[in-house]
């Protein structure tokens, strides 16, 4: 099967000459007990993949990259009793147990064995599948490995979704979605009447700007330093959007001591403080941008005792998606998450290396692409 393989991390931009991800031949690994395979019909690229390209975000290499994507069961392991060859599937990041603390608790975002095993480049089940030309091991992306034909996830990973809902949609919501919408609605759990303000509009933070538009009441402000992705944001029902050296002007003129929301979709240390310097007092900072490890957070202390701020981390959006793909995918039926105003195109999987390019700078949000066989 085909696939994209990071072998180095680190490589300079632009990418398309550096060529970062090869196209190799692997073999299609089968199912063990708990896995399901699945044909990749609709796999995107998200800023996490790039993350991992730059090496800021470090993974076991080489690696088969991509963990947002849709596709279709073409075989189940032993032990998978629910799912049939057929089935249309978004495939998850986080691949939960459902039995630690953690899952119990509601959170299996945070599951420390999917975390586990996703930081090794394994599968929540065993060890990595893939298997390079000379017999090496390739790690998988967050228990997914999209780029590729096929791939093998644990059972866990995947939610069954009716088969009338189109691939190019299906896919955006295995982590754009989760992640965009579950901040607002699971972690901030943003009420009527309340203000937010979305800082990075990439498809996370477009997915955000949708979810708080549909709360009743509430006044949605974008911001990000490109005006097409501003202009986005208002068909996406922000009610105002600008740069970031506007931010301040537009809470000034539109809330009445600060918004009572700031959404960080960025990765960036910097703009968590802005975000948080612009709160109410009893505000909330929602973190779901990814920082280079190396950056730090400065702030004033006082702010969170003082004025009752709160730092809230939201990973995959402190979503349950068993629970939240059907109701967002029920939302965009609706036309109350219309996600196809974040698909900019679909390419096949051979201009990869210059969609690592054109998501760097901005001039994509959901780049998709066709990786299946005819």
């Amino acid at each position: 099967m085909r696939s994209a393989v990071l072998r180095r991390a680190g490589a300079p931009y632009p990418y398309m000459d550096s060529s970062p991800l090869k196209l190799e031949e692997l073999e299609r690994p089968k199912p063990r007990a708990g896995e399901v395979q699945v044909r990749i019909e609709r796999a995107s690229l998200c800023h996490s993949d790039l993350s991992v390209v730059n090496g800021s975000r470090p993974r076991p290499l080489p690696m088969v990259l991509g963990h947002e994507a849709a596709g279709t069961v073409t075989e189940v392991g032993s032990g998978v009793i629910d799912l049939k060859r057929g089935d249309h599937v978004v495939i998850v990041f986080v691949p939960s147990c459902g039995t630690c603390s953690v899952c119990s608790a509601g959170r299996p975002a945070l599951c420390p064995r999917g975390g586990d095993a996703n930081t090794r480049g394994d599968l929540l089940h065993g060890d990595a599948l893939l298997i390079g030309s000379s017999g090496e091991r390739i790690n998988h992306h967050l228990g997914v490995s999209a780029f590729a034909e096929y791939a093998v996830v644990a059972r866990e990973s995947l939610v069954v979704i009716d088969e009338d809902v189109p691939m190019d949609v299906a896919a955006m919501f295995g982590c754009a979605a989760l992640t965009g919408v579950g901040a607002v609605v699971n972690t901030a759990q943003v009420r009527e009447g309340q203000s937010v303000i979305v800082f990075g509009l990439g498809a996370v933070g477009l997915m955000a700007v949708m979810a708080a538009a549909q709360i009743p009441g509430t006044t949605v402000i974008a911001i990000d330093p490109l005006t097409e992705k501003q202009q986005l944001a208002l068909r996406c029902g922000a009610d105002y959007a600008a740069g970031p050296d506007e931010a301040a002007d537009l809470v000034a003129a539109h809330t009445d001591e600060g918004v009572d929301v700031s959404i960080e979709a960025v990765g960036n240390a910097k703009v968590m403080e802005t975000c948080l310097s612009l709160l109410a007092r009893g505000g909330a900072l929602v973190s779901v941008g990814l920082p280079d490890p190396n950056q730090t957070l400065t702030v004033q202390a006082l702010q969170f005792a003082g004025m009752g701020k709160r730092l809230l981390g939201s990973y995959m959006g402190d979503s349950v998606p068993t629970r939240d793909i059907p109701l967002y995918i029920q939302m965009w039926r609706e036309g109350r998450l219309p996600v196809e105003l974040l698909h900019t195109d679909t390419k096949p999987l051979s201009e990869i290396n210059e969609a690592l390019d054109a998501l760097a700078n901005g001039s994509i949000v959901r780049r998709l692409f066709t990786t299946a066989e005819p």
